[in-house]
């Protein structure tokens, strides 16, 4: 048996966290080339309201240049940690998210947030998904259906899954854990089924020994995220969804530090007829590409 004793895990540290999803956002973004450019007029209107609204703050507000000076080193910081992609994924990302999925008709989306990978390996419709030997966590089993919003099943849809361990931690983004570890891509079969084989996550707090940490202890917040399943769905000629699925009952489903929970993304498990652990039932509708 493999030894998951965390050891090596626990260690983590934000800084390399964060170092691990700049590092992995970069490398997208020259991947995606041009496609990533924002019109030079778009970028004049909205930096240019960015930069009011914080002036008007500090107006507003009389900010004292003792405070200025902490923003400003708490800023740097955030660049030293690496940790904008978590700050922005976490604090702003579900705006955004709100904004480009308003036309769609079909399933929710929520966040991606910082710890996406792509390329996990390719499952058939009913896989089970990589860990390590007596991974901890209870076996939960999630089946469903992916079809379009005219009720049409889309054969070989692509479902990608990824989520925390037993501890929070994310494969590639903390010391110890495999490559791959609790990643996984399902291949829908002819039906657009799929049956996933995985653990049910735990709750977990973001990385709290970073600037993001040090603003959330100087503002008197908490850092938790409910239990969540993160999945990338997708068929030719469909527009891809992301999102995120919640367990009920999580103490945090209420108060995400993400803000990243709709009660449409919320599961309804039950214990699993076939075997041990839980099964949920959970279909994704997707919207054909405009």
């Amino acid at each position: 048996m493999t030894d998951i004793s965390f050891d090596t895990e626990v260690t983590a540290k934000a800084a390399e966290s964060g170092a691990n999803a700049s590092a992995r956002f970069r490398e997208r973004m020259e991947t995606a080339g041009r496609a990533g450019v924002v019109d030079t007029a778009r970028v004049d209107h909205l930096a240019s309201k960015v930069i009011k609204a914080i002036n008007d703050i500090v107006i507003e507000d009389q900010v004292s240049y003792a405070e200025y000076n902490a923003l400003k080193a708490w800023l740097i910081k955030v660049g030293e940690d690496g940790e904008w992609p978590l700050f922005l994924d976490v604090w702003l990302e579900h705006s955004v998210e709100e904004v480009a999925s308003a036309h769609r008709e079909g399933s929710k989306g929520t966040i991606e947030g910082p710890y996406y990978l792509d390329g996990s390996p390719e499952l058939g419709w009913n896989g089970t998904i990589p860990m390590r030997d007596d991974e901890p966590g209870t076996p939960l089993l999630f089946s469903g259906q992916v079809r379009a919003v005219d009720g049409t099943p889309l054969t070989g849809a692509k479902i990608e899954l990824w989520h925390a361990d037993d501890l929070g931690f994310y494969s590639q983004f903390a010391p110890g854990l495999p490559e791959w570890n609790l990643r996984g891509t399902w291949i829908a079969n002819e039906d657009g089924r799929f049956e996933i084989h995985t653990l049910r996550p735990a709750p977990y707090q973001i990385p709290t020994d970073g600037a993001c940490g040090q603003l959330i202890a100087a503002a008197g917040w908490h850092a938790w995220r409910p239990a969540h399943l993160h999945f990338k769905v997708s068929a030719p000629g469909y527009e891809l969804i992301t999102t995120q699925l919640y367990f009920p009952g999580d103490p945090h489903n209420d108060d995400d530090i993400a803000s990243a929970v709709k009660p449409e993304l919320m599961l309804d498990p039950r214990d699993n007829p076939a075997g041990e652990g839980v099964a949920v039932d959970y279909d994704f509708v997707l919207d054909p590409e405009s």
